[in-house]
């Protein structure tokens, strides 16, 4: 028997927490170019109409790019919502798990700010907690599949780098980031070889294609 798809779980598992729920995630710790991008979310009126619109809401690395993109403008149009990249600059100077870590801070300081009041509790996709963040928050493991404020975060962040790769595309498109988003495909790798670093590339993330050491 096949079940009708629903995201009523991740909904419930925000609501299990009795309290008012931040969601946090981000989109290119992995990559060797661009940004890395943060989102926060906060479902602040959740109604059944919601809850079907948004059936398919997951880890968004579990949705092809069309289904991430047919549900993006409700997450973002029913949500008090906050994104935020730390540009690579930045990730080359204090590496890019602390510059993942400050893009939630951000982003999550965004969503109180805008929801005018601090007594909240952020849900932090993965094992570590934001530095220097002076509210109540958990750590959830593999929170995008559990988690829906989790999980629309993880889409806005994973749409919105997606979108910034096809634009850093059309300056340097001998690399394919409209495909191959900055990861190290061997495709990237050879276009490196050929044409070397440009100003979005992450050079510590290719230390090893170089031979550099530490």
């Amino acid at each position: 028997m096949i079940t009708e798809k629903t995201s009523k779980p991740l909904f419930e598992f925000d609501a299990n927490f009795n309290k008012t729920i931040i969601g946090t995630d981000e989109a290119g710790r992995g990559p060797a170019a661009g940004g890395v991008y943060v989102a926060s979310v906060h479902f602040d009126k959740i109604t059944d109409g919601l809850i079907k619109d948004l059936a398919i809401l997951n880890d968004s690395k579990k949705l092809t790019p069309k289904k991430r993109d047919s549900i993006y403008d409700i997450i973002k149009n029913n949500t008090v919502n906050e994104i935020v990249c730390i540009e690579v600059e930045e990730i080359e100077s204090i590496n890019i798990l602390n510059a993942s870590l400050k893009g939630m801070r951000l982003a999550c300081e965004g969503v109180i700010k805008k929801l005018g009041t601090d007594d909240i509790l952020t849900l932090v996709d993965g094992n570590k907690l934001i530095k220097f963040y002076p509210h109540l928050q958990e750590c959830i493991v593999k929170g995008d599949s559990k988690s829906a404020s989790i999980a629309a975060a993880s889409i806005l962040a994973k749409v919105t780098r997606d979108r910034y790769m096809e634009k850093l595309h059309e300056e340097f498109p001998m690399y394919n980031w409209r495909k191959n988003a900055g990861y190290l495909t061997a495709e990237h790798l050879a276009a490196i070889d050929k044409y070397g670093l440009c100003k979005y590339h992450r050079p510590s993330f290719l230390k090893k294609h170089f031979g550099v050491k530490g």
